[in-house]
């Protein structure tokens, strides 16, 4: 039998239940973008890679206001929120030529939110033949890039536009 490593998510499996800080508020408070992989912050609007994709450059975009009802979300927030999923869509499809995109919320802890108190809007790209055996068997998704590799080429792409 062939193992397939990847370390990087042991941070994630130790981390389930520890988390204390929300991690769009933080990727919001820091000055160091890189760090946090933000890709572009507004006034209302962060927008972060998934450090734990479904997809290469699986993207959240979270309003910079701490919260967790879709429904309270102002007017402001939600056109931030939708200019900036279009954004990130444009260039996703620039730099990685997907197929298709799946896009949504995941509201609620019983939805399927890992954050429940600050709603966030996923951009995952999609291409044909993108699953295969190995989340069905092995449930372990094939990543091409490195998280720093897609962060380095959207960041300069959100920078430029």
């Amino acid at each position: 039998m062939e193992n397939l490593w990847t370390p990087w998510r042991s941070k994630y499996i130790e981390s389930l239940g520890k988390e204390e800080d929300c991690i769009f508020c933080k990727a919001a408070l820091k000055k160091d973008s890189k760090e946090v992989i933000r890709l572009n912050k507004t006034d209302k609007v962060i927008v972060i890679l998934n450090l734990y994709p479904y997809n290469t450059a699986h993207t959240l975009i979270a309003p910079v206001r701490h919260i967790g009802l879709y429904e309270n979300l102002n007017n402001d927030e939600l056109l931030d929120i939708n200019k900036n999923i279009q954004k990130t869509i444009k260039i996703i499809k620039k730099l990685f030529n997907p197929d298709g995109f799946n896009l949504g919320a995941n509201l609620g802890k019983v939805a399927g939110a890992g954050i429940p108190d600050h709603c966030h809007f996923h951009v995952v790209p999609r291409w044909e033949g993108d699953t295969n055996f190995m989340p069905i068997f092995s449930e372990t998704k094939i990543q091409s890039f490195s998280i720093q590799e897609i962060w380095e080429k959207m960041y300069n792409e959100f920078n430029r536009i």
